[in-house]
């Protein structure tokens, strides 16, 4: 397989990991509201003490979370209305399905995906490689796991 190939797929399997615990960890938080600083702080030291990180790889997780975060803002922010339920609500507002507006919002969201991927592959792919062959391995279990989040012992 050609190293890019497996560097995309590594990155992607970094990113799950991250958006799975994120996920994981916003079941016992009422989203992202509040001090979301705060929230990636805790996420970054529970996956960084269950992978054991060092510092430099807990460096590479933040800025993997930050991208990431910065890309759910980009999502619920394309449009300019800044709901995506209201957005999708506002589709079916009529007698009519708005497809022309529906059009418009899957183009803005696809946008919105396009333009920072490339950055969160690149930082998921950072991530991911600068982990040992254990901690790469927790990983993957995690995702053979379905990308549940860890239990408090394990």
């Amino acid at each position: 397989m050609k190293h890019w190939i497996k560097r995309t797929l590594f990155g992607f399997a970094g990113a799950a990991m991250v958006a799975g615990s994120i996920a994981g960890c916003a079941g016992q938080r009422q989203g992202w509201g509040g001090d979301s600083a705060e929230f990636r702080s805790k996420m970054v030291e529970r996956v960084g003490s269950k992978l054991e990180l060092d510092t430099a790889q807990k460096q590479k997780l933040t800025v993997l979370a930050e991208k990431l975060q910065a890309q759910r803002e980009a999502l619920r922010g394309a449009g300019g209305a800044g709901d995506p339920r209201s957005q999708f609500k506002a589709l079916f507002a009529g007698n009519k399905l708005d497809q022309a507006g529906a059009t418009r919002l899957i183009d803005e969201k696809t946008t919105a995906v396009r333009s920072g991927s490339p950055e969160i592959i690149a930082a998921a792919a950072d991530f991911f490689d600068s982990l040992n062959a254990a901690q790469q391995q927790k990983v993957r279990d995690f995702m053979d796991r379905g990308g549940r989040r860890w239990s408090h012992r394990g």
